[in-house]
This record gives structure tokens, C-alpha cells and sequence, in this order.
């Protein structure tokens, strides 16, 4: 989809005439970017982020995360309408399909765990470079939250994880770490590969899948949003899921029907979420401080 540069011309371009913006309700949720409901002139609701035009690359990274994870076919995400600039206000903008939350279908959270495995399991071709020996990253690079999330591509999951994850964390962190601290951040980082397998097949990840990134769409099943999208390890989005509460246990007994987890994951799903953990302590402070050092004491 072509960037446009105004509000209108976007969608003017994706309902084929020119309708205006009848009225705009703000909506709460996130964090980072203002949101809102767009009632249109021909009966129409669309999604609206906005932000500052700084924050354009975020938008864009947005919309080809998403982009990426409709293509596979596999779980509800959000319709893109149009992303882009608006030099008269100063602002950036995405536009997303608005979505009604509808009743939730039986088992639900099963049917959640198989489309997430379906995700897991989708081809990867062509997400990466065109290089074959290029299994792990994105074709870009993107965001976790507003901090920049490397995507270089790399042969070795174990690698990316470390050099494009856990390292970038580490160093903008570099003021928390005492001297021991360090030491033990570089045997970690060291001895990744004691931790860690190389996966079977590579998976394409939401990047950022806690509950506060899925809804209950219009079809009455589970669709997920405001991805950091890249291509890595299935037990990393899965450990995300633990993160902050967890889903029922329906939702990964779902999953390991259709992807069957190995047993060695629960001694490895912390060392995923220290990424995570180490993220929100750069962006929110020492409140996480004490969550990356269990996490470093455990492993290092």
C-alpha cells in the first residue's frame, strides 16, 4: 500500500470517491500513539492512529507487521485502509478497519491457540531477504513499544536472539549495570547457545503478544493488533503470552495440538522474556529492574 499524504487522499483512494470525516471519538488503550473512531459520510467506521510526523516510522512499521500477518491467512488481523502524513497538521496516520467486538464463539480459546499455531506454522518465503540462508529477522527493521527493534537477518535463531534482541537491550541499559552485573550479562550472552536449540522450522511472530494486544473481532473469534512483527522462534511469542497473567490453559493445550511445544520450553521461556523485561525497564524504569535480575541470576 502507497503512502499517502493527507487523511482524505488515503480515503479517497481505498473507498474509490471522495468522502469526509463526519466526526472523529477518541478511544483509549494505548500508550504511545491517539486513537480514535472515524464516522464517515457514506455510513462507514474506520480506526484512526495519530501521531507526531517523527513518529511516522512507527506507523509504517505498523502497517507492514500487519500487512505480513494477514497475508498468511492464518488469524484475524485488521484491515489496512491507508497510512501516511499529514504536513498541515504535523501528524502521522494509520488507518485500520474498525472492528466490533462481536460474541465470542464456543471455545474460543481453543480455536486462538490452533490460529496462532497456524501462524507459527505459515512459510516464511520472501519475509526476510532473498537470500535462503537468511532464516531469522524481517525484510526491515522495526518497534517494540517506541524502542527500535533490530531485524538483521541471520542463519542462526540463537544469534539473531542474541545480537539483535537481548544485546541492543543490554547496551541502551548500560547505566543500571554494576560490574558484576556486566559479567554476568557477557557469561549469558556467552553461553546463549547452553540455553537455547536452533528451531525446526523458522516461524513468523507477532513480537508483542500479551492480552492487551488481542480482541474479540466481529466474527466472535480472537484477532491481534500493534504487532513487532519478525521471524524467529514460535516459543517466543509463546512466552509472551505468559508475560503478564497468561491465556487459559485451554488456548495452549489448543496450540500444542496443532504445534506440539516441547518439554524443555519452561526452562527456556524466562530467558525469552528477558528481552521483553529489559525493554520496559529502558522504557519505564527500575520498577523492572529487579524482574531482569531474577530472570540473569537464573541463567548466569
Amino acid at each position: 500500500m502507497q503512502k499517502s499524504y493527507s487523511l482524505q487522499e488515503a480515503l479517497t483512494a481505498y473507498f474509490g470517491n471522495p468522502v469526509s470525516v463526519l466526526s472523529r471519538m477518541p478511544l483509549s488503550g494505548g500508550d504511545i500513539n491517539d486513537a480514535y473512531r472515524l464516522s464517515l459520510s457514506n455510513g462507514e467506521a474506520v480506526f484512526c492512529k495519530k501521531n507526531s510526523l517523527q513518529c511516522a516510522p512507527l506507523l509504517e512499521a505498523e502497517a507492514a507487521g500487519l500487512e505480513a500477518l494477514r497475508h498468511t491467512g492464518t488469524i484475524g488481523v485488521p484491515e489496512i485502509l491507508g497510512y501516511g502524513i499529514e504536513a498541515a497538521s504535523g501528524s502521522a496516520f494509520l488507518l485500520l478497519e474498525y472492528l466490533e467486538s462481536g460474541k465470542r464463539i464456543p471455545r474460543y480459546w481453543e480455536a486462538f491457540g490452533h490460529a496462532l499455531a497456524a501462524l507459527h506454522m505459515a512459510d516464511t518465503a520472501g519475509l526476510i531477504s532473498s537470500n535462503p540462508r537468511d532464516r531469522y529477522g524481517f525484510s526491515q527493521d522495526n518497534f517494540i513499544g517506541r524502542t527500535p527493534q533490530k531485524n538483521e537477518p541471520r542463519y542462526s535463531w540463537i544469534a539473531f536472539f542474541r545480537d539483535c534482541r537481548l544485546l541492543p537491550q543490554i547496551q541502551m541499559a548500560s547505566g543500571y549495570w554494576d560490574s558484576k552485573t556486566r559479567k554476568q550479562l557477557d557469561l549469558l550472552l556467552d553461553r546463549l547457545d547452553e540455553y537455547l536449540p536452533e528451531p525446526s522450522f523458522p516461524s513468523l511472530l507477532h513480537g508483542d503478544l500479551w492480552g492487551g494486544n488481542a480482541l474479540t473481532g466481529p466474527d466472535g473469534k480472537a484477532w491481534i493488533f500493534d504487532p513487532a512483527i519478525y521471524v524467529g522462534h514460535f516459543e517466543a511469542d509463546l512466552a509472551m503470552t505468559e508475560l503478564f497473567g497468561g491465556f487459559p490453559h485451554a488456548f495452549y493445550g489448543a496450540y500444542h495440538e496443532a504445534n506440539p511445544i516441547d518439554r524443555g520450553y519452561r526452562e527456556r521461556r524466562d530467558l525469552y522474556n528477558l528481552y521483553h523485561l529489559l525493554n520496559h525497564l529502558n522504557l519505564f524504569g527500575h520498577s523492572y529492574y529487579s524482574s531482569v535480575l531474577h530472570i540473569l541470576h537464573r541463567y548466569a
